[in-house]
């Protein structure tokens, strides 16, 4: 087996340029991985195209009472802290909300509950050009896309190669399971006082999961640069800076992958990138 290197690219909120660049990364290297596991709102896709190969649904254990053997003692509804249970003249499951932890049916005393299967979304598996293309949606409603990443995170875990992983935007527990095997991490920010602030948020994350990172500054002007200012602070490397320009703005949001058009400045792509597997060996 070749090289296998799990490069996260991550931020404090959306819109700050993480698609941008970790899909610029993978098409940059060529013989990649792009593993889309903002697994609420994917939009990878967009940009990819990709020709599907392999569709496999995601399912869940849910519990289901048998009310003859139920005895409304309600051990059940007293144990779930996700409110998921309730009882009236039998119990009740709010599926929409369990997190699907089997806790119920260990506390059951008559054994009443037992579990079944519930599929909470769906991972396609793709090729677009010579890069490989990963990606999960969550059904609508549910609880949690936590159990989708894990599907996703397993089947890369012995592929060869760089593989780029565009992270869900923010720093809770689905940001956590997603970075948790993650060999390098990339942060990105933008030149704004509320950048600067969420840039903070995923510094805090990154440092209390040990693991090594660098900061990409996206949307640089001339002008200050407060998430510049908290780099320097925290002596954080920056490793990589994308000027504001409306042509790559232009690219971006018509779902075009700069590399792929010749686009003017796309040497900052290709730069990035061999910073990027400097700094990760």
């Amino acid at each position: 087996m070749g090289i296998n290197k799990k490069i996260v690219v991550l931020s404090g909120k959306g819109g700050t340029g993480k698609t941008l660049i970790s899909v610029n990364l993978a098409a940059a290297d060529g013989n990649s991985y792009y593993v889309d596991c903002d697994v609420e709102e994917p939009n990878g896709h967009l940009y990819f195209k990709p020709q599907i190969l392999e569709e496999k649904t995601v399912s869940v254990l849910i519990p289901e009472v048998n009310n003859d053997l139920c005895t409304g003692c309600k051990e059940c509804v007293d144990f779930c802290k996700f409110n998921a249970l309730a009882f009236g003249k039998k119990v009740i499951l709010f599926k929409e909300i369990c997190h699907s932890c089997g806790g119920c049916a260990l506390v059951c005393p008559v054994n009443a509950i037992t579990e079944i299967e519930k599929t909470i979304g769906l991972i396609n598996i793709g090729i677009s050009e010579n890069v490989r293309t990963v990606g999960g949606i969550m059904n609508t409603g549910e609880a949690s896309g936590i159990p989708i990443i894990k599907n996703i995170l397993e089947y890369i875990k012995d592929k060869s190669g760089y593989i780029f992983i565009d992270c869900p935007p923010g720093s809770a527990c689905i940001v956590m399971e997603t970075i948790k095997d993650a060999d390098y991490c990339i942060l990105v920010a933008e030149p704004t006082i509320f950048g600067a602030h969420n840039l903070e948020m995923v510094h805090q994350l990154v440092e209390l999961c040990n693991k090594p990172y660098g900061v990409v500054l996206n949307k640089c002007t001339d002008g200050p640069n407060p998430s510049e200012d908290f780099c320097k602070e925290k002596n954080i490397e920056i490793i990589g800076r994308i000027p504001f320009d409306s042509e790559l703005g232009e690219l971006n949001s018509n779902g075009k992958i700069a590399v792929r058009e010749n686009y003017k400045n796309n040497e900052l792509f290709y730069s990035l990138l061999n910073k990027v597997k400097e700094v990760s060996r």
